[in-house]
C-alpha cells in the first residue's frame, strides 16, 4: 500500500484596486499580511514596489532561502550573504514589454575552514528553489476575468 501523497498548500492573494495603478495585496491564511504594490510613474504614483521588482525579490530571495537552507543542513555558517538581483525588460515580437532576463548574483562569507562543505551547496541550491525553477520551466497561468 503506498502512503498518501501530501499536497503542498496554495498560497491565496486578492487585489484590491486603491488607485488607478496602485493595488493593495492581501496574503491570505496562516501568514496573513497585506501590502501595497502598483506600476510606478509614468503610470501610477512612486513609492511602491512594481510587479517586475517583485518578482526578482521573490527569485532572489526563494534562492538565498534555498542557499541557507542547504548549508545548515551541511553545517555550514553563512557569517554574511548579500545579493543583487537585475530585472531586464525587452521588447517582445509585438512590441510589447516582457521580462527578457533576471540576473542574481550572491555573495557569501563563509568561514575558510567550512569552504569545503559549502562547495556542495553551491551546486544544489538553485533546484531546490521552487520560485525560480517553476520561472524557468514556464508556470501555466490561468486569468479569469468576471464582470457582474
Amino acid at each position: 500500500m503506498s502512503s498518501p501523497s501530501h499536497e503542498p498548500a496554495a498560497t491565496a492573494l486578492t487585489i484590491e484596486m486603491r488607485a488607478p495603478y496602485e493595488f493593495t495585496v492581501r496574503v491570505e491564511g496562516a501568514n496573513a499580511h497585506a501590502y501595497t504594490t502598483g506600476e510606478g510613474p509614468p503610470l501610477g504614483p512612486a513609492g511602491n514596489p512594481a510587479p517586475d521588482e517583485l518578482l526578482g525579490a521573490a527569485l532572489a530571495t526563494c534562492l538565498a532561502s534555498s542557499l541557507l537552507f542547504c548549508v545548515q543542513k551541511a553545517h555550514v555558517t553563512v557569517e554574511a550573504l548579500t545579493g543583487s538581483v537585475r530585472v531586464q525588460k525587452a521588447r517582445n515580437e509585438r512590441g510589447r514589454l516582457r521580462i527578457g532576463s533576471v540576473e542574481v548574483a550572491f555573495d557569501a562569507r563563509v568561514p575558510d575552514d567550512q569552504r569545503e562543505r559549502f562547495k556542495r551547496c553551491r551546486t544544489l541550491f538553485e533546484e531546490y528553489c521552487t520560485v525560480t525553477e517553476s520561472v524557468r520551466a514556464g508556470i501555466p497561468v490561468e486569468v479569469a476575468l468576471r464582470v457582474p
